[in-house]
């Protein structure tokens, strides 16, 4: 039987791929976006349960439109993750929905039954933001859904101060692509790009582009973080960075982003973030990138701007 594979993350897909060649396993299996093709037929699909619930609905609905009638779902997770609200959202699409015994901290909720939504798909979901006037696309797994998260609301305050001279920018983590369109929609002559390890965020910044009539201004790639762009490639970077990993709180997953900020930077270059004010990120971005400044700190949020500092001369 053919196996079909989604992670959202980049990160799951390439450790999946190397423990496959490691198992003499590759090319056993595809990887898909969250796409029709991907439960086509299935009679069987092994889900890890997201953290989010809009992520979950959107894989129910899939599974029920698109998976043989008889497909039996077995969907995972650790037990202090797992909410009754899982239940409700699988309960809308399946007919029948149980949970196992728990094992070592875990247990599955086990889905039967599909019921086809009359109504027409709700993913992506879409929505304006009023105050700026954007539209936002989000697929189930992205960061705030087709609203404007605090964080990112408040670093958009800044924009008309961010690298005034510069001829190209990169939204790192970008999400639902609103700093990415935001940039593009204010700058007719930046050249964007807005790049994200997620799947998820990938196709919803697309179309947020799109949803904006942005079409051929931004270039959305799926990258992991900056280890993958080229070196003195950017004169600024926008991130509204993650504060989890999954499920777990992940403090320290900013600064694992923003690290090869120093490298991709031009010189002059300006890299802008915005974090829980109660992180103090500023220090460690003057220690890996440059001199940061402390432009607006509202009490929950802190926006900092740090500038490359001039590479010395080899000669």
């Amino acid at each position: 039987s053919e196996v079909r594979v989604h992670q959202d993350m980049l990160t799951g897909e390439r450790a999946l791929d190397k423990n496959a060649a490691d198992a003499g396993l590759s090319g056993t299996y595809r990887h898909l976006s969250l796409v029709p093709e991907l439960v086509e037929g299935a009679s069987l699909v092994l889900l890890q349960l997201p953290r989010s619930l809009a992520a979950l609905e959107e894989i129910a609905l899939l599974i029920a439109a698109h998976a043989a009638p008889d497909v039996r779902v077995i969907a995972g997770g650790r037990v202090k993750h797992m909410s009754r609200g899982m239940n409700d959202v699988l309960a809308r699409s399946f007919a029948t929905v149980t949970a196992t015994l728990g094992r070592q901290k875990s247990r599955a909720l086990v889905a039967t039954g599909p019921k086809p939504s009359a109504e027409p798909t709700t993913f992506p979901q879409r929505d304006v933001d009023d105050e700026r006037g954007l539209w936002i696309v989000a697929h189930g797994a992205a960061f705030a859904g087709p609203q404007l998260d605090i964080g990112a609301r408040y670093l958009l305050t800044f924009l008309e101060q961010m690298g005034p001279s510069a001829k190209d920018a990169l939204d790192l983590g970008c999400g639902t692509g609103v700093l990415a369109a935001e940039l593009a929609s204010a700058r007719p002559d930046l050249a964007v790009t807005a790049s994200d390890a997620s799947d998820a965020a990938v196709r919803s910044t697309r179309a947020t582009i799109e949803a904006n009539h942005l079409d051929g201004r931004d270039e959305v790639v799926r990258e992991d973080g900056l280890g993958e762009r080229p070196a003195n490639s950017a004169d600024l970077i926008v991130c509204n960075p993650p504060f989890h990993v999954g499920a777990t709180l992940a403090p320290d997953a900013a600064l694992a982003m923003l690290r090869g900020g120093a490298r991709v930077l031009r010189d002059g270059g300006e890299l802008w973030t915005v974090f829980n004010s109660r992180l103090a990120h500023a220090s460690a971005l003057r220690r890996m990138v440059g001199p940061t400044e402390v432009m607006g700190d509202n009490g929950t949020f802190t926006v900092t701007r740090t500038v490359r500092t001039p590479r010395k001369s080899s000669r």
